[in-house]
């Protein structure tokens, strides 16, 4: 008997997410990998590999090998998405494999081909991309194949992609490079700059999660953050507040909403006006930080609406993809 798999993936920078053809998340791990230097052998991939960021031997080294959401290691991303799919499935053998895989709405010729070889080097046959704002609208579950205006935000790790959506298409859209992992970025340079202290990234969105936020909150707290002195190589420590955190991430914030300003600039009137009547949808993973979506919403003057579960939209969409593909549809 002959057997095949179909698979929709979210190849994030921070994280990969791995949905099958009935869109429930089955791999969900840091886009990192442990490599052996001297060997150049993978010894961990996910979450067992983000555990030794900071914390390994000379002989090991731990990447993301996907930066702004594109590849760049294409060896080590391949051997990651091989692990990745082969844990997501409970079989050891198929006949042929399918994933619908998503990558930025800003991504070159260059840049698509090398995803598509490298999940072919993976040991897919079939290989589908899908620009990630598609994806998320899909997964958000908007009509973007009606003639209707749907405008989507999606914050990953690397990337903010902004998109209006009409008859299956991109009707305007913008990609920055500002999202999880330059929150964490600026938390770790704000840090070092102002207190002489060096965190790890790990650290850094340890910060971001407990106390981070783009408007005032209930509940604002300060956390110790430990890390090493830069003054005398010693360990060290600081207290951060709330306030400090929502001072450090405001630049951040600020060019996600002149991003979205200047998307809707260039938008055709009769789907801005859509947009105005069914608002504007915020997915991805960074999406989730405490107050954007009010602030955002504050700024633009559009309702901002974040559905359920917006980390798994885009993966969610690739599955969507996958079906909508076996019925026949484009």
């Amino acid at each position: 008997m002959l057997f095949s798999r179909e698979i929709g993936i979210d190849l994030g920078t921070s994280n990969t997410i791995v949905a099958d053809r009935k869109g429930h998340i089955i791999i969900r791990e840091p886009s990192v990998v442990a490599v052996d230097v001297k060997s150049k052998r993978v010894l961990a991939t996910g979450n067992e590999a983000k555990s030794m960021i900071g914390r390994t031997p000379g002989s090991i080294v731990a990447v993301r090998p996907i930066t702004a959401g594109v590849i760049a290691d294409f060896d080590m991303t391949a051997d990651m998405l091989h692990d990745f799919m082969y844990r997501s499935s409970k079989r050891s053998m198929f006949t042929k494999t399918k994933v619908v895989i998503s990558v930025p709405s800003s991504v070159t010729e260059v840049e698509r081909r090398a995803v598509e070889d490298a999940v072919r080097s993976a040991g897919a046959q079939d290989v589908e991309l899908i620009e990630a704002p598609m994806a998320a609208a899909l997964g958000a579950g908007l009509p973007v194949y009606e003639a209707t205006g749907s405008m989507i935000v999606d914050i990953g790790g690397g990337t903010c992609d902004i998109a209006v959506l009409s008859l299956g298409g991109i009707a305007a859209s913008k990609s920055i490079k500002v999202g999880g992992n330059a929150f964490d970025e600026a938390i770790v340079n704000y840090v070092k700059r102002k207190h002489d202290l060096l965190i790890g990234e790990n650290t850094a969105e340890d910060i971001k999660i407990k106390i981070g936020s783009a408007r005032e909150y209930d509940g604002e707290a300060a956390m110790e953050v430990r890390g090493r002195n830069l003054t005398d190589g010693l360990p060290g420590s600081i207290e951060l507040t709330s306030s400090d955190v929502r001072v450090i991430l405001e630049d951040c914030v600020s060019s996600i909403i002149i991003a979205i300003k200047e998307t809707l600039e260039v938008t055709l009137p009769e789907l801005a006006a859509d947009i105005i009547d069914r608002g504007i949808y915020l997915t991805g993973g960074a999406s989730e930080l405490r107050g954007l979506r009010e602030a955002i919403e504050e700024e633009i003057g559009i309702p901002v609406i974040m559905p359920e579960n917006p980390a798994d939209c885009v993966a969610r969409g690739t599955s969507l993809k996958l079906r909508r593909a076996n019925n026949g549809a484009k």
